[in-house]
């Protein structure tokens, strides 16, 4: 996608979000890993509804930034997913009500903070682990974050999402729009959750999701 497009399309991604009460005030923030390694990213305190395409970080291979407002202090996160998770192009971290709720109400485990209740949860999101809570923008979560994504990998449940204790979720895929389904999917999921607490879908009810969905539960 050509940089003028990815910019309009990080804006309106950010405004749907916000629009829709998937984050609030300056809450939350949008990445995009460039076809020449760098990323544009959302700037400190922004507030996503409102985001001007010109004034997104531009911010080269090495972590530099090289125009555009001042980067997010989630930068660091954001990179460590990336290198991470090859296949990543954007990553979106939000404080998405009812998923901070949950981790203030306590997850279901710390390995799925969710059950697998849906469908199209164990579809389109999968294994969403909690990581210990950590300052914002502290590196310790990054790294932490880091080794979760190598380790289900190698496990072959790749992840797509992660829960920031207290905070609230990151979730990365091959596109700002795909990213933000998953985003909506996690929040849909823990909002049922702790609204009615119903039975996890049976091993055979999964198991029938892979064999013809590829889900990778």
């Amino acid at each position: 996608m050509p940089d003028t497009a990815l910019r309009a399309e990080i804006c309106r991604v950010g405004a749907s979000l916000f629009t829709r009460g998937y984050v609030h005030a300056s809450a939350g923030n949008i990445s995009v890993r460039t076809d020449d390694g760098g990323f544009l990213i959302t700037p400190t305190d922004a507030c996503l509804g409102t985001l001007s395409p010109e004034r997104l970080a531009c911010v080269n291979a090495d972590g530099v930034q090289t125009s555009g407002d001042r980067a997010s202090k989630t930068l660091a996160l954001h990179r460590r997913i990336y290198a991470a998770d090859r296949e990543a192009r954007c990553v979106i971290h939000t404080h998405s009500t009812h998923l901070v709720a949950l981790t203030l109400a306590g997850v279901w485990h710390p390995d799925d903070i969710v059950p697998p209740i849906t469908p199209y949860f164990v579809m389109k999101v999968g294994h969403v682990p909690l990581i210990p809570y950590h300052r914002p923008g502290d590196p310790a979560a990054a790294t932490l974050v880091a080794e979760r994504i190598t380790a289900s990998r190698a496990a072959g449940t790749p992840l797509r999402a992660v829960m920031l204790d207290r905070l609230g979720p990151n979730v990365w895929h091959h596109s700002p729009a795909e990213a933000s389904a998953v985003l909506e999917e996690l929040e849909e999921t823990a909002r049922l959750w702790l609204l009615t607490r119903p039975a996890p879908l049976t091993d055979a009810q999964i198991d029938e999701l892979r064999q013809h969905f590829g889900a990778r539960w």
